[in-house]
Formats: structure tokens, sequence, C-alpha cells
């Protein structure tokens, strides 16, 4: 089942959605194999003239399309009947209703119909938009995910999770809807800035400390490889990261259950990063809720302190944050914030914490109290003297 062998080649995965294959999730160098992908979405032989009877509509926002519409645009025009582009202001404060409403009425005036389909290109604000677009228009049309974030290559353009924010209440109003394929230019990674390369890393990271310990331990073996963005040792690394995530999936498409371990450092990060007004990148938001969650792991005496320090101290070396300063916030605010989380079930906070290093578990035992206290070990005081490792 796509296991890790010297033999893999790391280019292709293929997502299953009810024991039936759903859609394949292909690694490349370059975006020049996408029109090719979309042609094998039809029956083989007749791909090319049935795409050359459908509308193409792709979704981006102002940063992506300025780096990479024009190399798509280049690619795409001419396989089929016609191309357009809709594009919003980047930034997750677009992520709403409003920018869903303007991309309604964007293809009700393009007359892109059910046999019609989306691309987002871009990273998880774009999917999910376009991925909640797909889902509700027309009672849902086929989209494509081409995620050019390391935080989309690994994480939110897999298993169909899409949404949009609702108000102060992130990621409220959504829907599942799988894509009919998942394009991977590993490439872009290397386009990418220190800071949001390390905000996409925080969720690698997380794969490996709630499934795989060796995976774990590979990233930490090859952190210089990764830092200097080999390409080779990138690609490997968003594709197992991608078998972790692929697996969960698989198990529990609509988060009945296990998928809820993915959560793992989200309860708290979404927390924070509401309290601080988005300032935070998502992934830095993730990382620290990690960092949280593995303290509130050793309180309840599932990890020892010597594994939770190192938990914390291996971000460090990835760029990421482990401590909170210079805050305009409290941490009574930030557990105040997951009361609203959506994760909350019936009134319940289910909270991910590690069992062990590689190990997650569902736990609805944390109390408030201890949400308090790993949010407060995360804030560092000006007039305070603290030995916590300065990134």
């Amino acid at each position: 089942m796509n296991e890790i062998t010297k033999e893999t080649d790391y280019g292709r995965l293929s997502v299953s959605c009810q024991k039936k294959a759903c859609y394949d999730i292909v690694f490349e160098h370059s975006f020049d194999g996408l029109p090719k992908e979309l042609f094998g979405l039809f029956p083989e032989k007749e791909g090319r003239e049935l795409l050359k009877k459908r509308n193409l509509c792709v979704i981006t926002d102002s940063n992506v399309n300025a780096l990479f519409g024009e190399k798509i645009r280049e690619l795409l025009q001419g396989i089929c009947r016609e191309l357009s582009f809709y594009v919003f202001p980047a930034g997750e404060e677009h992520k709403t209703l409003e920018t869903v409403s303007d991309i309604y009425r964007f293809l009700i005036e393009k007359k892109i119909t059910r046999k019609d389909m989306l691309l987002a290109l871009g990273g998880g604000v774009v999917g999910d938009i376009t991925g909640f677009a797909a889902a509700s228009y027309l009672r849902g049309i086929d989209f494509v995910q081409i995620p050019t974030t390391l935080l989309s290559q690994v994480d939110s353009s897999i298993g169909g999770k899409t949404g949009v924010d609702f108000e102060q209440y992130k990621n409220m109003v959504g829907a599942f809807h799988m894509p009919r394929l998942v394009y991977t230019n590993v490439s872009v990674l290397r386009e990418l800035d220190e800071r949001q390369f390390a905000s996409g890393f925080a969720e690698v990271m997380k794969h490996g400390l709630i499934k795989d310990r060796k995976y774990y331990e590979w990233l930490l073996e090859n952190m210089y490889e990764i830092d200097d963005r080999d390409l080779s040792v990138l690609q490997e690394m968003v594709y197992r990261s991608c078998v972790i995530k692929k697996k969960v999936v698989e198990k529990d498409p609509t988060e009945q259950g296990e998928r809820a371990l993915l959560n793992f450092g989200h309860t708290i990060g979404h927390g924070i990063e509401k309290a601080s007004n988005f300032t935070l990148f998502h992934g830095e938001c993730v990382a620290l809720g990690c960092i949280a969650a593995a303290n509130i792991s050793c309180m309840h005496g599932l990890i020892g302190e010597d594994e939770y320090l190192e938990i914390r101290d291996m971000f460090v070396p990835f760029h990421l944050p482990i401590a909170l300063r210079e805050i305009s916030f409290t941490a009574k605010e930030v557990v105040e914030n997951t009361k609203s989380d959506k994760k909350n079930a019936s009134g319940t906070l289910r909270f991910i914490l590690l069992d062990r290093l590689g190990k997650a578990v569902i736990d609805e035992t944390v109390t408030e109290k201890e949400l308090l206290q790993a949010v407060e070990d995360l804030i560092v005081y000006e007039d305070a003297q603290n030995d916590i490792i300065d990134d």
C-alpha cells in the first residue's frame, strides 16, 4: 500500500475513496506535465478531444498569478475550449464567502457548466476557496489542485477538505469535495521565502510526530539538505508526508475518527492565530500548538520531559518559533479561542496528544487549566529570565 521502499521513485500516489481509486497525486519538477495529466482524466485516446470541448477556469491569488500565471496560461491555452483566470487579492483575510460569491458571479458570466473544471493554482487559501466553490457551484463540479506552497503540497491539497472563514471563525463554512487530481511541482518550493517554507514545514514535522517516528528522525538527519532546498530530498519529503496523510484520509475521509489526529497542534495553534489577528503564519502557530500539545502530553505522563523538550527544540533548526514574544494578547484569550474552535465535539474538547513519539491519540480529558498552563509556558515575558532557545 504505497509503502516507502528503496525502489520508490516518489513520482505518483493514488488516493482511494471507499476502496476505489479516487485521484492521483503527481510529483514533478516543473509544470510541463500538467496538460498530459489533464488529458489523462478522460478515457484513454479520447482525452485530448474531450478536453477541447470543455472550459477550464484557473483560480489563483495575486501573488501566485504574478509568479506562475503566465506559465500556466502558455501550457493550457489551446488544449480546452476556453481558458479563463479568476485572480483575487492574496491573503487569509480574503478567504471569505464574499470571495466565493465573486467567483460564482465570474463562473456564471463565463457560462461554466458541470462538464467544465476549476483549477486551484496556489497555496492553502486558494485551494480551500476553489474547492468550496467547486463543491457548491451547480451542486458540484470537478476541480484540480495545483499546490504551490509547502503547506498546501503536504497538507491542504489532499483529502477533500474545503472551506472559508466566517467572521472571526476559521474554516467554519465548508464541504468535503475530492479533487480529480493533485499536480505537485516540487521545484516551486525554491521560490518560497524562508518564512513561508518554514510555515509549511510545521505540517511536515507534525506528520512525523503523530504517525512515523522513523520519518521524524529522517527529517532531522536531512535538515541541512532540506534547508538548502535540495530538490531530490524535497521530493522525497513531500511524497512521504503525502503517504502519511493519504493513509489517514483513506481510513476516515470525513473526519469521523482517526482523521482528527491530523489536528495535532491545531487547536491551540488556531487559538494563537486568531489572537494574533493572523499576523503569525498558520504554520508558525501550528508549531507553537505542537509544542503546547507535547507539553500537555508530558503533563499526562504520556511522554517524558526530555522528549517534550527535544520536540520543542527540534523546531529551532527549521526556523520555526518555539516561544511567543512581544505579544499583545494573553494566554487566556488563546484558550477562549479554543472554545469556539470547530474541533470541539458537543461541548467537549477533542484534543490530540502524543502517546509516544510517532503515535498520536484522541483525548477528551484535557482541562482548561492545562490548556492555560501550556500556553503560558510558550510566553516569554520581557522582565523574566528564561533559558528557552531563542531562534
